[in-house]
């Protein structure tokens, strides 16, 4: 008892006067140096050291890491994803992120478009997540809840304001909400992967409609959709706040290799996340250029890009490999391009979409080539924006089907839809 109250007294102390406490504790130390001060006063009797003091009062008043958790598909990423993961970084100090099982979304949603290594690819890639937990499950059950709260010591769990049912009816977070142990953020408006998957769709049949009649002789309702939805209409209203948000806010160091890579990043991928992880690993600060609409057109066909320039150049700036993006980079790598952002090295993958048809087009990377910096890296994946969209193509009825019933929902939010602070 005597040891638990002088132990006390001495937690008061530090707790209530932490300096003077302090001071008077290296005071003492010091002049215990010095048995001539002390005579037989014994100091091994003092319970604590003054180092073994402040390793406790750290440990008793360190503030706690909060650690957060969000799960989803992740299907056809996109900035609408980043911007969720964001926002559930900034409840919190450790984002962990639940990726759902391709067999849990056949089950509930449909057929995914990229396979569960792609998807754990493009998550495990954003600059917000610092863990990611394979094959979580759709709803979140009770036993499931569990395994978060006392296995992955999780202290909330996250999902938008737009709301999350299961095939019966009910809110897939209620037993979270329940618990106490939910937080809402701010969904991210214009973007949805239903929407991404309806550009590719419309694209694709557009596409068929005036490849295969050269005169056009469709009919009248397709000669109008034709008309007022291609090229591809998008919602997203892009503000400098949002670039500013996913920006990391700082530039190459004096002395820094810059490694410059340029593209369409078009309908972001894992194979766009694998090529710019090997090129960071190739200098100190990667730049990335990001070509103009009308460059991937003329490059790649009418029907590209299918997210436009401002929506490729957020999924790029999440990607956590990437320290800062050209919007909308010229084709060629100039000269003058070179001295300006002090590049020390052009990187260019072995994949790559270009349109078959033009000819005679200059090459894009002769300058760098001729001084010297140029190289060729090997792409370590073979997916690219047009095989991605062939899997939707190939399954068309499936995704038409899984598309009526989403949007039948989208519409039911955007009419009730009210301002949601935050974000």
């Amino acid at each position: 008892m005597e040891y638990e109250a002088y132990s006390s007294w001495i937690w008061d102390g530090v707790h209530h006067h932490p300096h003077v406490f302090g001071g008077l504790m290296l005071t003492a130390a010091l002049l215990g140096l010095s048995t001539s001060y002390f005579g037989g006063i014994d100091f091994s009797s003092f319970p604590y050291s003054c180092l073994d003091l402040g390793t406790l009062y750290k440990k008793k008043y360190e503030k706690k890491r909060i650690r957060v958790y969000m799960d989803g598909c992740f299907d056809l990423m996109h900035y609408g994803h980043a911007n969720a993961l964001r926002q559930a970084k900034a409840l919190g100090d450790e984002l962990v992120v639940g990726v759902v099982s391709d067999e849990e979304i056949v089950a509930n949603k449909g057929p995914p478009v990229l396979n569960m290594e792609e998807r754990l690819a493009l998550v495990s890639g954003l600059k917000w997540v610092d863990e990611v937990i394979p094959s979580a499950p759709y709803a979140i059950t009770e036993q499931f809840m569990k395994t978060l709260f006392n296995e992955h010591k999780i202290d909330y769990i996250i999902h938008g304001d737009d709301p999350c049912l299961l095939p019966d009816g009910s809110d897939a977070y209620a037993l979270a909400k329940r618990a106490g142990r939910y937080k809402q953020i701010k969904r991210t408006e214009g973007v949805s992967s239903t929407d991404i998957v309806g550009r590719i769709l419309l694209a694709n049949d557009s596409k068929v409609s005036v490849d295969h009649d050269d005169k056009l002789s469709v009919s009248g309702d397709a000669c109008k959709v034709n008309q007022t939805k291609a090229p591809h209409l998008s919602q997203f209203l892009p503000t400098s706040r949002r670039i500013v948000q996913f920006s990391n806010g700082k530039g190459p160091g004096p002395n820094s290799r810059v490694v410059y890579i340029d593209g369409a990043f078009d309908l972001f991928h894992a194979g766009h996340v694998e090529i710019l992880r090997y090129a960071r690993q190739l200098g100190d600060f990667l730049l990335v250029g990001i070509h103009t609409d009308q460059i991937v057109s003329e490059h790649r066909g009418k029907h590209y890009p299918l997210m436009h320039l401002h929506e490729r150049s957020l999924s790029v700036l999440a990607c956590r490999y990437v320290d800062e993006v050209i919007i909308g980079a010229p084709w060629e790598v100039s000269k003058d391009m070179i001295a300006t952002f002090n590049i020390s090295l052009v990187v260019h993958g072995t994949v790559a979409e270009d349109n078959a048809s033009m000819t005679g087009v200059s090459d894009p990377y002769a300058v760098p080539k001729s001084m010297g910096i140029f190289q060729i890296i090997e792409s370590p994946k073979s997916i690219t924006t047009s095989s991605v969209s062939q899997r939707i193509v190939a399954n068309h009825d499936a995704y038409m089907k899984r598309n009526a019933k989403k949007n039948a929902s989208e519409k039911k939010y955007y009419s009730e839809k009210v301002y949601v602070s935050g974000d």
